[in-house]
C-alpha cells in the first residue's frame, strides 16, 4: 500500500490528500482540518451526522455538501435539531443541497433527541473518554497500517448506541475519530502529522 505522495507544490501529504485540481477540496481538509481536535457537543454532533451520512459514499461527496447540510440542519445545533417535527424530516427530503436518505435523516434528527438529554459537555466526555493512549501507538507509514475498526472504537460505538445513538458502527465510530483528533492517522512522512501531534498535545 502507498506511503506519502509529494504533489506538485512540493509538500508531501497521505495520499488522499494529494495536491490536484479535483481533489482540492480534500487537500484544504486534509491540510487544515482532519485529525485536529475537536470539542464541543454541537460540533461533534455534526462530525457524527456527516460521518453517518458518508456511510456507503465518498467523504469529498459529504465534503462538497456540508454547507448545504448545515444550513439544512440548523447548524447541527442538537437542540434546535431534536426540535425538528416530521414535516422537517419530510422538507430534508426533498433537499438538494444534503443526500436524501431518510434513514440517516431520520438517524441524525432522532441522535438529536438523545443528545439533548445529556448534559452540557457530556457528549463531547463520552466521545473523548474512548480516545487511545497516544504513547506507543505505532506509527501509521502506509495507508495499508490505517484499519478501518480498532478496538476503541468498537468501544465507542458500543457506548453510543447503549444511549440511544443511530448509525454509529465501530467503522463509523473510527472515522469521526480520525477526523476529530482522537487519533492521529496521518501518515509518518505527511507534512501535517507533527502538527497535528502538537495540537493534541
Amino acid at each position: 500500500m502507498s506511503g506519502v505522495v509529494t504533489a506538485p507544490d512540493g509538500v508531501p501529504r497521505c495520499p488522499w490528500g494529494m495536491e490536484s485540481e479535483q481533489m482540492a477540496d480534500y487537500r484544504l481538509y486534509h491540510d487544515t482540518e482532519w485529525g485536529r481536535p475537536v470539542h464541543g457537543d454541537d460540533a461533534l454532533f455534526e462530525r457524527m451526522s456527516l460521518e453517518a451520512f458518508q456511510s456507503g459514499l465518498s467523504w469529498i461527496t459529504i465534503l462538497r455538501r456540508r454547507e448545504g447540510f448545515r444550513a439544512a440542519f440548523a447548524g447541527f445545533r442538537i437542540a434546535e435539531v431534536a426540535r425538528f417535527t416530521d414535516a422537517d424530516a419530510e422538507r430534508l427530503l426533498v433537499d438538494r443541497a444534503i443526500i436524501r436518505n431518510r434513514a440517516k435523516i431520520a438517524a441524525t434528527i432522532a441522535n438529536a433527541k438523545v443528545a439533548v438529554e445529556l448534559g452540557p459537555g457530556e457528549l463531547d466526555a463520552l466521545i473523548w473518554s474512548h480516545a487511545p493512549t497516544r504513547a506507543g501507538r505505532p506509527v501509521p507509514h502506509t495507508v495499508g497500517d490505517v484499519q478501518p475498526t480498532t478496538p476503541e472504537s468498537a468501544a465507542l460505538a458500543k457506548d453510543l448506541k447503549k444511549r440511544g445513538f443511530r448509525f454509529v458502527g465501530p467503522t463509523t465510530a473510527y472515522a469521526m475519530m480520525q477526523a476529530c483528533g482522537l487519533v492521529n492517522d496521518h501518515l509518518a512522512d505527511c507534512h501535517v502529522r507533527a502538527e497535528v501531534e502538537a495540537a493534541a498535545g
